[in-house]
């Protein structure tokens, strides 16, 4: 009876894990479609606009760089409650915005909640993962935040557009959400044991062992890429859409933001079972070409082409970023997953971090189309060197 119990618990543990990990992703989105509605009713501007997304990318980069191994310490649940609480308080923030100060504070909440769960959630996901399939762990690591963002930013859209109450309602029923999956998590079973050093965990460390190094200039390129351009979006999403496709509607917004997000769901898949090696490669040559469509698309105002091109970007993303957690995973235990996953998303949220920043600075004089080239450049950039760094893999 007790085993059978347990068994239900670790299902219930990864139910409630894999959903935290889509909503508090969500509620993290849901402010996004409603940026050009705040630009417009309360005066922001697109460099507001750009600091909202710096400050929630730097807030995920100290969770991750102060908190990161944390649930190794005190455990994955009361870690992934912490998450969920740091969630919802950003969430409620936003409730109650009219200048860019709420903004801020909000999505720097939120992004503390996301910084947590991007290593104790994802931890506690690979944790209660089913042992077969042996992928299915990682593949849900990488599509539950892609899942939730598409979530979140549709949601809010279509609640902003269709809905009573814009600026309240999607908030409200994303903090109802984070309660039940903070009672999932309540519910489900602790799967690692706590150990002393909590203290000593809080020091700003990133932990990749040493198997998984000769591994990081491919993956690394990939990551920064990649969620540099998802923060292109993130930030001048609504604006683009406002500014060079002639629509001010949240949902359209909200569709242009998650046409690069939910497709990265099918790339996760799809690289499920290929070799690292080939998905990154792929992934990253028709990464470079749907960038340069969406580019093209931009130029000429055409929203179905620029809709589509994103899709294609998404879908490329996502496989290559989860051949690339994957190889790297590969070559962690247990012990070392969180913060091993703490230093992938320090990573990837830097990365997306300083471009935005001075894409940011770069909007106050230059067209958005203009900004939008230097992602291409830095998407080349990332895919040469992956092309050279897996065909040195392949030859040793």
């Amino acid at each position: 009876m007790g085993a059978r119990l347990d068994g239900v618990r670790a299902r219930v543990g990864f139910a409630g894990a894999a959903a935290s990990l889509v909503v508090v992703f969500a509620a993290s989105a849901a402010a996004i479609p409603l940026y050009e509605y705040y630009r417009r009713a309360d005066g922001l501007t697109h460099a507001d606009l750009a600091m909202t997304a710096v400050a929630y990318f730097l807030a995920v980069i100290v969770a991750l760089l102060v908190f990161g191994r944390v649930s190794d310490h005190v455990g994955r649940r009361p870690a992934a409650l912490v998450a969920l609480a740091l969630a919802a308080a950003g969430t409620l923030v936003l409730t109650d915005v009219h200048s860019v100060l709420p903004l801020i504070a909000g999505r720097a909440l939120q992004g503390f909640g996301c910084g947590l769960a991007s290593s104790a959630i994802a931890a506690f996901v690979v944790d209660s993962a089913p042992r077969s399939p042996g992928w299915l762990g990682s593949v849900v690591t990488t599509a539950s935040p892609m899942a939730g963002l598409t979530i979140g930013a549709l949601g809010s859209g279509a609640l902003a557009e269709y809905g009573p109450a814009p600026r309240t309602l999607v908030y409200e029923l994303l903090v109802v959400a984070l309660a039940v999956c903070a009672v999932l998590i309540v519910a489900s079973r602790e799967t690692v044991a706590r150990v002393p050093g909590l203290l000593a965990s809080l020091r700003p460390r990133v932990a990749v062992p040493s198997r998984a190094r000769p591994l990081l200039p491919v993956a690394c390129s990939i990551f920064v890429a990649t969620w540099a351009f998802g923060g292109f979006y993130q930030a001048f999403g609504p604006s683009v859409t406002a500014d060079e496709l002639g629509t001010a509607s949240p949902f359209v917004a909200a569709a242009v933001f998650a046409s690069f997000n939910a497709p990265a769901a099918v790339g996760a898949a799809c690289a499920g079972r290929a070799l690292p090696e080939t998905s990154q490669r792929a992934g990253m040559v028709v990464f470079v070409l749907a960038v340069i469509g969406a580019l093209a698309s931009l130029s000429a105002g055409a929203v179905a082409g620029f809709l589509v091109a994103s899709a294609v970007a998404g879908i490329a993303q996502g496989a290559a970023f989860a051949a690339s957690m994957r190889a790297l995973l590969s070559r962690a235990t247990a012990a070392e997953r969180a913060g091993l996953l703490s230093a992938i998303y320090l990573i990837s949220y830097s990365g997306a971090a300083l471009p935005n920043f001075v894409a940011g600075q770069l909007s106050r004089s230059a067209s958005l189309f203009h900004v939008a080239l230097g992602y291409g450049v830095l998407a080349a950039v990332a895919c040469a060197i992956t092309l050279a760094g897996t065909r040195r893999r392949s030859l040793a």
